[in-house]
């Protein structure tokens, strides 16, 4: 998600084609053509312009109504119904061909990865492996983050996992009493911290314990398939897995 202002212009955009099967826009302000993995111009008259990117996620319905009961949600227009993408278009599009060669070793061209770019570096984290380990303590350049599955098993975020700057990230362990008939509770701790002891809810923050009131950073993170995270984060590593040249 990006913001639509840049050099003083607010921008209409409009789906304009397709970059290594990557979604590119083109704003009727100026005619340039924008990337929409990167949020960046490749073309026209702003080419090189980087949108700033605006905090987002992705989530259940319950788990989002919980934390945030006061949001509004934006409905489908009845009239355009017929052009809505079916229920199963995940299913289909996971059968669907690549034109992008990602090699032969690592997750197939469309498994889906859960994609991080920070601290300098960029890696991925296949989502099936998030959702089975629940909780997985990971490096990115040379930060310590947290990969983490909300209460409701399937919604997931990072967040950088130092408690104070200048000292080393403590062990977090996962709690394994968490009820599905309290998925949704925004406050429910999910997570405990080792040098603390600590509890920590989905939002990244303690709700009891010594930290009580403090709140881990979150990390912006994408969803994708592995053939487009690779293809614009050449120099991406993979967790858990090694990566196979590309062709």
């Amino acid at each position: 998600m990006w913001k639509r202002t840049a050099k003083g212009l607010t921008f209409t955009f409009h789906l304009a084609g397709i970059n290594n099967q990557n979604f590119l826009m083109r704003d009727d302000q100026t005619g340039s053509f924008w990337q929409q993995i990167s949020g960046r111009a490749i073309g026209g008259p702003l080419a090189g312009t980087q949108l700033d990117p605006v905090h987002s996620d992705e989530l259940t319905f319950a788990l989002w109504r919980g934390e945030y009961p006061g949001g509004t949600v934006l409905k489908p227009v009845r009239k355009f119904a017929g052009d809505y993408e079916s229920k199963n278009w995940e299913a289909r599009m996971a059968r669907a061909p690549t034109v992008v060669d990602v090699g032969s070793s690592g997750p197939k061209a469309r498994e889906l990865v859960l994609g991080v770019e920070a601290f300098g570096a960029s890696r991925a984290y296949p989502v099936s492996r998030i959702l089975s380990e629940k909780l997985i303590q990971d490096q990115i350049g040379s930060e310590p983050v947290l990969v983490a599955v909300g209460p409701d098993g399937k919604s997931i975020r990072v967040f950088h996992a130092r408690l104070k700057e200048g000292e080393p990230a403590p062990d977090f362990y996962r709690r394994t009493d968490i009820s599905a008939v309290a998925a949704a509770t925004p406050e429910l701790p999910i997570f405990f911290d080792s040098a603390t002891l600590s509890e920590w809810n989905f939002k990244g923050c303690a709700v009891s314990g010594r930290m009580t009131g403090a709140c881990l950073a979150e990390v912006r993170a994408i969803k994708d398939y592995w053939f487009d995270w690779q293809t614009y984060h050449p120099q991406t590593s993979l967790f858990g897995k090694r990566i196979g040249p590309r062709k």
